[in-house]
């Protein structure tokens, strides 16, 4: 009888726990922000209309939970790729979370580096990409272009660096988006801007049904980088050509997920663009 009244008051408990207490923030993140398979298709289909063969080898850096790696090496027999970030808890979460959806022979070709990725080695690799702005973290000029310097020597003689970046008009105010998912609300919260010196303070949070939050989630101090900017100091960095690819527009107006080289873009309130630097 002892032991039914526990379960029963462990059962009440559990009832008791709110949708944010339950939630996951990193599957969340996946669901309302990262799409890697559009961004392994980018990278491999851009690749090969540049370099006019596969791009096999892949380096994922702030790679996270290492969902792009994962993407990229299921893509063929041959793929292979490598993960580096800083943060032990994030990757632990992406080695169970992630690499373990994998084959054993699909995990035998992935490695993950808990490093700096300023001091990181590792093989030279045929792409390299820094996604979802994280290389953004480097907040001066000296140090972004160390950083294209780092990925310039980590690439092969005919390997291509991939970039993402955002701007807009929009991107300088201090101001929440809201999205709205199946089960919850993302909240994109853009809450310090400091023009003198352009650095930005962003949250992620999320809301749910029953009225819980997850305020918080993530959190992101960056210098926002322009375009031009970014140009410039990929170049300063031996890059021997570096190219926008900017995001169409469908009938309504809004991003369509198709990149294209562009010179110029236009002046929206939001965009989101790659920078492709080839070696």
């Amino acid at each position: 009888m002892a032991a039914r009244k526990q379960d029963i008051a462990q059962a009440g408990s559990l009832k008791k726990l709110t949708m944010a207490e339950l939630a996951d923030k990193h599957e969340l993140y996946e669901d309302s922000v990262q799409n890697v398979e559009d961004e392994c298709k980018f990278v491999s289909n851009t690749f090969r209309e540049i370099r006019g063969r596969e791009a096999l080898s892949f380096r994922e850096d702030f790679c996270g939970t290492a969902s792009a790696s994962c993407e990229w090496v299921r893509s063929s027999g041959k793929h292979t790729a490598i993960g580096v970030d800083i943060d032990k808890d994030v990757l632990d979460w992406g080695r169970e979370n992630r690499l373990g959806r994998l084959t054993e022979e699909e995990q035998e070709r992935i490695v993950l580096h808990q490093a700096d990725v300023m001091d990181v080695k590792t093989e030279k690799v045929d792409a390299l990409g820094a996604f979802n702005f994280s290389y953004w973290v480097f907040k001066d000029r000296d140090t972004i272009r160390q950083y294209f310097e780092m990925a310039y020597r980590a690439i092969k003689d005919d390997g291509i660096l991939f970039l993402d970046a955002f701007g807009g008009y929009e991107a300088f105010e201090e101001m929440k988006e809201k999205t709205k998912y199946d089960n919850f609300t993302y909240v994109w919260d853009q809450a310090r801007y400091y023009p003198v010196t352009g650095e930005a303070k962003c949250h992620i949070h999320f809301k749910f049904p029953d009225g819980s939050k997850l305020k918080k989630a993530f959190t992101y101090e960056w210098r926002l980088w322009t375009l031009p900017e970014l140009q410039e100091l990929l170049k300063e960095a031996g890059y021997r050509k570096v190219t926008v690819y900017w995001e169409g527009t469908d009938e309504d107006g809004d991003g369509d997920g198709e990149f294209s080289p562009e010179e110029k873009g236009e002046a929206d309130a939001g965009w989101i663009a790659y920078i492709v630097a080839e070696k």
